[in-house]
């Protein structure tokens, strides 16, 4: 098949050119737009007890559940004339927006009930309400409000926060971010490129065939939004996604051309064994990225699917651009490709001589592995010691869901802070119960509200039979709460509804008998479970990821062995990187240095995300570099030399690879958003890892020492084999 597709592409080689330009127009056409169309949520379990309160909350008591928060501040006092007259304005203004419902004020509640609004200091009181729609339609009106409102009137400061705020702030920041990293990653991966391969011509092709992916990209998300949801957060990431996929698989194709090109052979000849040789190693290593991405499949939030079903799409464009369009551009330019050589250019300006090629034998990366052989003992127990050392941190990790904190600046995060600290209960973080069956027994009501008032870090309950404090009634009937589908309460806390102690309030909460089948939402709620049906995921997810792996590699080497190192290997490499990531982004160490906000726990989808992604570039390196070991061991029978040689020959590519790679990545981490930041930075830091420590020292380390074992599949002996010792062979086997 690849090469059928190495002759066509080489004998309509200008008519692949120009459909593919006419194809990246389009995609470029259909796809700017995409941004407009993706959705802000996805982080909630569709079947969840949460999210059914939530629809529940929506049908029968709209407004019981505000997402938009008005703080307004003077520094005359919230109860002074200007701040009365504006907070009333507002209050009315508000009600009369159709997008708005359950509009409730500082200055229109109880005069009892007006403390819970008000902050400690006086200065400050809010107005909340609830933004009709789903998460692409509340987040629009939500901005709408922010927009209008944020500001100035009459000397008081206005600030709009809430849940639907902070989603519409996030989705625009994630858009301005895309900008920033492409800005920064195409130049920085231009000029990577010509440090690789010196000429201009060639390092502008997989240049070229990245930014056709990311034109793929656009289109296939703007496609995938009109038939389904598509999370806004899918953006950076898988174009950042499809141009580093683009960038690996085009700079091995490319690579193995010139060498072809630099041993005799002909234009055409070198392009089909190009596509034979490297080309395979391309389609699968994109099978091997696109099997970990569709471990995603398995979990309910369309945070996530959207990722599979997205980068899924991406990596077909890319492999396939790869595998067809370069080959044909290969073609017409032949020898050309070396065109244009800064490297020969500026040697010539300072008067100093050609590179003259050297024995595989005088390579240094050659002589580098079998220094690690020499000794592979020492060097496999103390690398996995410092592995498993950066990984330790892991094993504290705390999983809760994104809020406004994960924003660097803007309203909404305002709002969010002096909720959180200034006023008297946390005003986002308020618990619901649904008691759906009650129907008048107020009592029994009052009584239940009156034990949970009494559970620790409980400011207050809401009821249809009163408010309570610490188990006292503090004001009277709060008959909306009530109506013909049942009945609700909202309890206030102080907790941080993301935080290990809100989830243990909320386990309090659930074993206080009821007068009733009960079902709680809110935050906290949302969170607990949220993260349980990930958690519950999580074992499909790791079990279709490793058999897949192993089966493609399987298939790949011919070995049972050798799949199996190379698992063990990444999750080794994946353990470390998520130690980094508790270290810095959990336990805030460089919070500082990357200006984010340490929260005390990590997004749970993020590592998820993070896992499949790295784990299926991991073993994209690995593919190739085992290919090469592959040939030189079936040429030499030499496990020993066969490593070696399969280093000298991949090294300086994949590790120039992952360095593109992580440029891909590494804009993320000036992203205005804290999750994203964590994203890039863990896959930039995973990538390097791998394609060092792992790729050159234990790779030859182990193979090494289990020698002629790698080659061990049932029902086929593997050839004796010999090992370099120096520069030359050992006669000993192993």
């Amino acid at each position: 098949m690849l090469t059928r597709i190495a002759l066509f592409a080489q004998r309509r080689a200008r008519a692949v050119l120009a459909m593919a330009g006419l194809a990246a127009v389009l995609c470029y056409a259909v796809g700017w737009s995409a941004p407009m169309h993706l959705q802000s949520g996805g982080f909630q379990a569709p079947d969840s007890e949460s999210t059914w309160v939530d629809q529940y909350l929506e049908q029968h008591f709209p407004g019981a559940a505000p997402n938009v928060v008005l703080l307004l501040t003077s520094l005359d006092g919230i109860d002074g004339p200007a701040a009365t007259t504006v907070g009333r304005q507002l209050t009315d203004e508000l009600r009369a927006d159709s997008d708005l419902q359950g509009v409730q004020s500082y200055w229109n509640v109880a005069t009892e009930m007006r403390p819970a609004l008000r902050s400690k200091d006086q200065h400050s009181a809010v107005i909340v309400a609830f933004a009709r729609g789903d998460d692409t339609a509340a987040p629009k009106v939500a901005d709408a409000i922010a927009e209008k409102y944020n500001g100035t009137r009459d000397g008081v400061e206005i600030r709009a926060g809430g849940e639907a705020v902070a989603l519409a702030q996030m989705s625009r920041q994630v858009t301005l971010d895309l900008v920033l990293i492409e800005s920064i990653a195409v130049p920085l991966a231009g000029i990577a490129l010509v440090l690789v391969f010196g000429s201009l011509i060639a390092s502008m092709l997989p240049l070229l065939v990245g930014v056709v992916t990311i034109g793929a990209a656009l289109a296939v998300l703007r496609g995938l939004a009109a038939v389904g949801h598509v999370s806004i957060f899918a953006l950076n990431m898988t174009t950042a996604l499809g141009f580093a996929v683009a960038l690996d698989s085009s700079l091995f194709m490319v690579s193995r051309f010139r060498e072809e090109i630099a041993a005799g052979a002909d234009t055409a000849e070198a392009v089909v064994r190009t596509v034979r040789t490297a080309g395979r190693t391309v389609l699968y290593s994109g099978l091997t990225v696109a099997l970990s991405l569709s471990a995603l499949l398995v979990f309910p939030l369309y945070f996530l699917r959207s990722f599979a079903y997205a980068g899924l799409a991406v990596l077909a464009a890319a492999v396939f651009t790869t595998l067809l369009v370069l080959p044909a551009a290969l073609a017409l330019m032949g020898s050309r490709v070396d065109a244009w050589d800064v490297r020969r250019f500026l040697r010539r300006r300072l008067g100093r001589p050609d590179p003259v090629p050297v024995p595989v034998e005088d390579d240094r990366w050659y002589r580098f592995a079998i220094g690690v052989m020499r000794r592979p003992v020492l060097w496999i127990t103390a690398v996995v010691a410092v592995l498993l050392l950066l990984g330790s941190p892991f094993l504290t990790v705390r999983f809760g869901w994104a809020d406004d904190r994960v924003l660097a600046a803007g309203s909404s995060r305002d709002v969010g802070d002096a909720s959180r600290s200034g006023f008297s209960e946390n005003l986002t973080a308020g618990i619901l119960a649904i008691l759906p069956d009650d129907h008048g027994d107020t009592a029994a009501v009052g009584d239940y509200a009156k034990t949970l008032s009494q559970i620790p870090d409980v400011t207050s309950v809401l009821s249809s039979a009163g408010a309570y404090a610490g188990g006292f009634q503090v004001a009277g009937p709060q008959s909306a709460l009530a109506g013909d589908a049942g009945t609700y309460l909202r309890i206030g806390t102080r907790l941080d509804p993301y935080s290990t102690a809100a989830t243990t309030q909320l386990d309090r909460l659930r074993a206080v008998p009821a007068p009733g089948r009960v079902l709680f939402g809110g935050p906290a709620a949302r969170n607990a479970d949220s993260v349980s049906a990930l958690a519950r995921r999580v074992p499909l997810a790791l079990s279709i990821i490793a058999v897949s792996m192993f089966l493609v590699l399987l298939m790949f080497t011919r070995s049972v062995v050798l799949p199996i190192k190379a698992l063990v290997l990444t999750v080794l490499s994946l353990a470390a990187t998520f130690g980094a990531m508790v270290w810095i982004f959990q336990d805030g160490h460089l919070s500082g240095v990357l200006g984010f906000t340490s929260t005390g726990y990590l997004v749970p989808t993020m590592p998820i995300l993070m896992f499949c992604l790295a784990f299926g570039v991991s073993m994209d390196y690995e593919v190739f570099l085992l290919s090469r070991i592959r040939e030189e061991y079936l040429a030499s029978g030499a496990t020993g030399r066969a490593v070696a040689v399969g280093i000298a020959r991949t090294a300086r590519i994949f590790t120039a690879a992952a360095a593109l790679l992580a440029i891909a990545f590494v804009g993320m981490v000036f992203s205005g958003v804290s999750f994203v930041q964590l994203f890039g930075l863990g896959l930039t830091l995973a990538v390097l890892v791998d394609a060092t420590i792992i790729r050159t020292i234990l790779v030859p380390a182990l193979m090494q020492t289990m020698g002629r074992l790698n080659w061990w599949a049932p029902g086929r002996r593997a050839a004796g084999t010999s090992i370099v010792v120096s520069g030359h062979h050992s006669g000993s086997a192993r």
